[in-house]
């Protein structure tokens, strides 16, 4: 079990973990979140076709 030696004073925001880095300092980063996470969204291109040349038809008599 972890001994708390002293308060700092460090004003905590949500979403980051504060921690002691191999220096001594105070760090924070960003906790990061279970579940999915989030989708890249790819946006398909759209191919227009090209119109396909009719063949010219023979005239009935």
């Amino acid at each position: 079990m972890a001994q708390k030696v002293s308060k700092v004073g460090v004003k905590k925001e949500s979403g980051y973990l504060y921690f002691v880095d191999k220096d001594g300092d105070i760090s924070r980063a960003k906790m990061a979140r279970g579940g999915r996470g989030k989708k890249k969204v790819v946006k398909k291109k759209v191919v227009k076709k090209k119109a396909a040349k009719k063949k010219a038809s023979k005239k009935r008599r």
